[in-house]
């Protein structure tokens, strides 16, 4: 509330009928999504009025008895409630279900669970609460109360609920059982708001003589440390009270004659602003409540009044408001005209028109509503024998029994046909030798639909959400190739917070940031929760995957785990109901200072990253009341884009726009703002202006659209609006900005030092229609990021994983109704195509030398572990040979289908719990130098003790025994062996460096799944199974053990060497597939452990569990059963592998 505020309106509240001219409002509550007030009153009606008029929009009966109790805002519709029944109408007032039943006996609150707008909670006073499914308008669950409740609001972490008694119940969400009681008011909760971490209420005590009477104290309490804070003073009564929507500690309080004041929870006595309603003295106020945007207030009287206020000029609901549909005008009906059968029916005109005219129905409103029935056979037809009323006739026997033809019509023309899981192409591999087509060859034929679609209100097919399809081998099934072909990766979107996909792409091609990242990331950065860090390993792995798909899973597990991050609303479980818009943008501002912060921190502290991304400027503050001046100095990471007011923006020529990008970039840079803050020299809070003088402009110039209003909207959508190159001249601390022929002219003129900024890219907001979810993507100009300087111009759609090339005029064209832009970058002209790889020589490989735990409680191993050596650093073609454990974080997600089949909606997450790396070649062949467990701290659902040899307490801080890392630690280790162009020997390496997130090229992976596969064949052999057959070793009889697999798979990597040299590679492959069938690729039950066979002296290197020392052999290491261990063997020579001298024929000796 800023103080040119002031009642702006005060209209009558519509009578229940013709007869009343006003009706008593209950309930009070602004739109979320739409310019519009909504109302409920004393006998179940529900209204809404248009801002600022507060004209009548909607109005319909919701509740056939009781009052309306609550209003709440879904993306589906409207949601209210009464003592009786729950209903669900949308914003036009149709409705979409109704629910009553016999056990809503006073309903009085609801509150939006943990699955956000999909499912509500309500309660009232009564001893049971009902978990509602809002998309299907049905129960869910009965749960007991633990009290009768009246107020009930969510927060970002609990569910505060006011019961009758002046107590105040904190609920989970997800169990909805009370987590902390807190006795706010001695008599009853009049009103109460949650915002973020903090409760405000208001309430009642009783006075002697006088009954209750309001406190004369709205009292505060934090939701994050679950006590209370000090209590704000309201001598007036505290009757209302409201959180500010966009200022966290800022809250209005109100009292039931009208008086208004602002104040900081922060600092509860320090009055910022009082204002004075006008109420009759014969009248209170009943219902209050602040507009989203924070620029309008609302309250209604007893006398049926409401009541509008804020400041005149920019008084509005909704930060991004959807626009309202209205009835059509009736159009009278043309004169009389002559009609004859001559007359020709173009002679009768249609109107010109611009919208979609309703007979165009959109693809997701057309369905099959029935199969036309098969045509009879003629020979039917021939032998038909009537009997009565029914006809027969000898079965032709065409068909089998209760087979019928297919009638209905597949091919719906530019449908794009849905990929086939990599196992099903590999069954038909021989029976379909051209493959299956890609996605972007199809693409390459709805070119219409793509160019064309300024003409059309369907959504391009790239444009549409893209989803990944889950068959029983999990996301490791799923073609991604089909939606790529070009040599960028894209990334995949099944894991929490993915709507940031197209803004870490945008990072990945602005070379700056990019050269800066890496370089961080190859420095000896000691913090664990560096998103800079992340950011690096990141960008490292799209450029090595060169096509292939990623997934960004640490990067957003670390963003995930940022407790600022949720604070601030910014995680896709804590805001379900913010437009992933606003999202975007706070994600973006939150990205870049933490980048700066985290490259400032680590040695040498330099400032480099925060001078390429900040602007620089000198913010002069100055007092209103007394003219006092501060001079502040603020480093600005991004801008965001402030739009001139609407009879600026267009001039008399309606279609072309007054003001250029670079006019309002040059104002929204340059924003002088009015706000209230501190005045040192009053002592007290008055109204402050702010201006702003630029020193200095980044290399990098980020920048949110934001856009809230229409006519921003359009003003994009004007045909090449956004430039693709602008200058930037500053001085005298004033920033200049040009394009087009007004920056040729000043390049000619070479009077200033101009600076030329390329656009680099856009994320853009999807909106594809009722039938999808909005989602994100980004037009990125990929030739900056290339280091051929002739590359020009190279735009590419990154819709997730699916990536395509495009055009620039395609790229950048706009449209209000399904694309906007959200987040641009420009660049530095003079940075483009200078591409860093420096940081590849100056990798710190200290930690691969030393040795650290988290685990207080470190005992020594019995597994025989030496650290590397700087005498022995690893070098390109080292072989290592490595083997990763995992644990389950999360359950996957199964849904039931109607024909009782199962399908996947989310696979489950699994953890790095172990990883191990020996040397695989020299005199310490098969020695491990690395066996890390990693601390974990998120809830572990399954061990999987079994596969991985992880027991509860191992990753856990407090109670390892273990060498307990962090995971950017063990990350980091197989980081510098990757870069350092170690060769990764191991079995189905694949899943494992998926699941760990790094990319390994091909030339740097021996994996044995892929040396012993035959490629006609679909199986693959296990790792216990050819230790079996081709080591007579057992293995895995307990449990997995990575340094176990890790030592196998070097010694199988040594035979298959040893069968190559050989000349006999073919027919020992086709004789493991030949012995493999007679035992079904499974080791005999009979075979025992190798170790009960033989004594280890203590001397002796231990391996795992009961593992003989690499090339310690015994008379009975055969092993297995009788087959295995006659004279019919593997046709090998008999060659002498393991620690030691390399002997001949050894793959060490290379």
């Amino acid at each position: 509330m800023e103080s040119d505020w002031e009642e702006v309106l005060m209209v009558p509240h519509p009578g229940q009928d013709a007869n009343h001219l006003t009706s008593r409002v209950t309930t009070l509550a602004f739109d979320t999504s739409q310019e519009l007030l909504w109302t409920g009153n004393h006998v179940g009606r529900v209204m809404s009025f248009i801002a600022p008029d507060l004209r009548k929009y909607t109005s319909f009966r919701a509740h056939p008895t009781g009052e309306v109790k609550q209003i709440l805002f879904t993306d589906k519709g409207v949601l209210s409630v009464s003592p009786h029944s729950v209903h669900l109408a949308s914003r036009r007032g149709l409705t979409q279900w109704h629910m009553t039943d016999e056990k809503f006996i006073d309903l009085r609150c609801m509150s939006f669970t943990s699955r956000g707008t999909q499912e509500i909670l309500v309660a009232g006073f009564q001893d049971t609460m009902f978990r509602v499914d809002v998309e299907k308008g049905t129960i869910i669950q009965a749960l007991p109360a633990e009290d009768n409740y009246s107020i009930m609001k969510k927060g970002s972490q609990y569910i505060c609920a006011a019961n009758g008694s002046g107590a105040i119940h904190i609920l989970d969400p997800g169990t909805f059982k009370i987590v902390k009681v807190w006795q706010a008011h001695s008599s009853f909760v009049n009103d109460m708001d949650v915002k973020s971490d903090f409760v405000v209420t208001c309430g009642a005590s009783p006075r002697q003589q006088q009954g209750f009477m309001l406190d004369g104290l709205a009292n505060v309490y934090n939701l994050k440390t679950l006590l209370p804070l000090p209590p704000i003073p309201f001598q007036a009564g505290a009757a209302f009270v409201r959180m500010h929507p966009r200022m966290s500690t800022t809250s209005i309080v109100a009292s039931s004659t009208g008086q208004l004041q602002v104040v900081d929870i922060m600092n509860p006595n320090a009055v910022n602003l009082i204002k004075q309603a006008h109420v009759y003295d014969s009248t209170c106020l009943t219902s209050f409540e602040l507009a989203p945007s924070g620029d309008a207030l609302a309250f209604a009287n007893s006398l049926g009044y409401m009541h509008l206020w804020g400041s005149p000029s920019k008084i509005h609901f909704t930060e991004f408001s959807n626009p309202l549909v209205f009835a059509d005008q009736v159009i009278p009906p043309p004169g009389h005209m002559d009609w004859s059968q001559d007359t020709a029916l173009n002679t009768i005109g249609i109107p010109y028109y611009r919208d979609v005219l309703l007979s165009a129905w959109p693809s997701h409103m057309i369905f099959e509503v029935g199969a036309p029935p098969p045509k009879l056979d003629p020979i039917l037809l021939a032998n038909l024998k009537r009997s009565d009323n029914v006809s027969y006739a000898p079965n032709p026997k065409k068909l089998h029994r209760n087979q019928i033809e297919r009638t209905r019509v597949v091919d719906k023309g530019s449908a794009i046909v849905a990929p086939k899981f990599l196992s099903e192409k590999a069954r038909e591999a021989a029976s379909s030798p051209n493959g299956e087509r890609r996605i972007s060859d199809v693409l390459d034929t709805l070119a219409d639909i793509i160019l064309e679609g300024s003409t059309k209100k369907e959504v391009p097919i790239i444009y549409r959400n893209v989803e990944i399809k889950y068959s029983k081998f999990g996301v490791d099934d799923f073609d991604f190739e089909y939606y790529n072909k070009t040599r960028f990766s894209g990334l995949e979107t099944h894991i929490a917070n993915s709507y940031a996909n197209p803004l870490l792409q945008l990072y990945r091609f602005i070379p700056i940031i990019r050269n800066l990242a890496l370089r961080h990331t190859a420095s000896p950065c000691p913090f664990e929760d560096c998103l800079l860090c992340e950011t690096g390993f990141l960008i490292d792995m799209l450029e090595k995957a060169a096509g292939q798909n990623c997934q960004a899973t640490n990067f957003l597990k670390k963003f995930s785990g940022q407790s600022s991050a949720a604070s601030l609303n910014l995680l896709e479980e804590h805001a379900p109901t913010t437009p992933l818009t606003s999202m975007i943008q706070a994600v973006n501002r939150f990205l870049l200072a933490r980048f700066s912060d985290n490259f400032r921190q680590c040695p040498p502290q330099s400032r480099a990253l925060e001078q390429a991304l900040a602007t620089q400027v000198t913010a002069n503050i100055r007092c209103a009341h007394c003219n006092h001046e501060q001079i502040k100095s603020e480093d600005l990471y991004l801008h965001d884009l402030i739009y001139p007011p609407k009879n600026m923006i267009r001039g008399p020529a309606r279609a072309t726009p007054s003001r250029t990008f670079c006019e309002i970039l040059k104002a929204s840079v340059e924003r002088q703002d009015q706000s209230r803050g501190w005045c040192s020299r009053c002592k007290r809070y008055q109204m402050l202006s702010t201006r702003k003088q630029v020193q200095n402009v980044p290399s990098v110039l980020m920048i949110n659209a934001a856009i809230h209003t229409m006519d921003a909207k359009q003003l994009w959508c004007t045909p090449n609006w956004l430039p693709h190159e602008i200058g930037v001249v500053v001085g005298n601390g004033q920033f200049f900005c040009f394009e087009g022929q007004d920056l040729n002219f000043l390049i000619k003129k070479n009077t200033h030092n101009v600076q030329i900024y390329e656009l680099i890219g856009v994320v853009a907001d999807i909106n594809s229609g009722e039938a999808q979810k909005p989602h994100l993507v980004s037009m990125i100009n990929v030739a900056p990021s290339l280091p051929d300087e002739q590359v020009n111009n190279q735009w590419h759609l990154f819709n997730d994983f699916l990536v395509r090339q495009t055009s620039k005029e395609e790229a950048l064209r706009f449209d209000p109704d399904w694309k906007l832009p959200s987040v641009l970058a420009y660049q530095l002209k003079s940075e483009s195509h200078v591409i860093d790889d420096s940081w590849k020589m100056n990798l710190d490989t200290s930690i691969l030398y030393r040795s650290e735990t988290l685990s207080h409680h470190t005992e020594p191993s019995n597994i025989p572990l030496r650290l590397l050596s700087p005498e022995e650093p690893p070098c390109p073609g080292m072989p290592v040979g490595i083997d990763a454990e995992f644990v389950a974080l999360q359950r996957e997600e199964i849904a039931i289908k109607a024909d009782g089949t199962r399908e996947t909606i989310r696979p489950s997450r699994l953890g790095l719990a172990r990883v191990s790396v020996l040397r695989g070649s020299g005199m310490d062949a098969d020695l491990p130098f690395i066996d890390d467990y990693i601390a974990i701290s998120e809830p572990v659902v399954d061990y999987l003790t079994q596969h991985s040899g992880i027991r509860p307490g191992d990753l856990d801080r407090m109670a390892s025994k273990h060498t307990l890392v962090s995971l950017k630690m063990a990350y980091k280790k197989l980081w510098l062996l990757l870069n350092l162009g170690c060769i990764f020997v191991g079995h189905g390496l694949i899943k494992d460096f998926r699941t760990i997130n790094i990319h390994v090229p091909k030339a740097q992976v021996i994996d044995t799944v892929e040396l012993f596969w035959v490629k006609t064949r679909v199986r693959k052999l296990s790792l216990r199974f050819l230790a079996w057959l081709l080591l007579k070793e057992d293995i895995q009889m307990d449990m997995h053990d990575s340094v176990e697999d890790a030592w196998t798979a070097l010694r199988l990597w040594r035979k298959y060497e040893e069968f190559k040299d050989a000349g006999v590679l073919e027919e020992t492959l086709e004789w493991i597939y030949k012995k493999g069938a007679e035992v079904r690729f499974k080791v005999p039950g009979a075979a025992a452990p190798v170790a009960t066979a033989v004594t280890v002296r203590s001397d002796r290197r231990g391996y795992g569990r009961n593992t003989p020392p690499p090339g310690f052999r015994s008379e009975s290491s055969g092993g297995g059963d009788g087959e295995a261990g006659r004279t019919e063997s593997t046709p090998i020579k008999k060659l002498t592998f393991g620690t030691g001298p390399p002997a001949f024929g050894s793959p060490a000796r290379r």
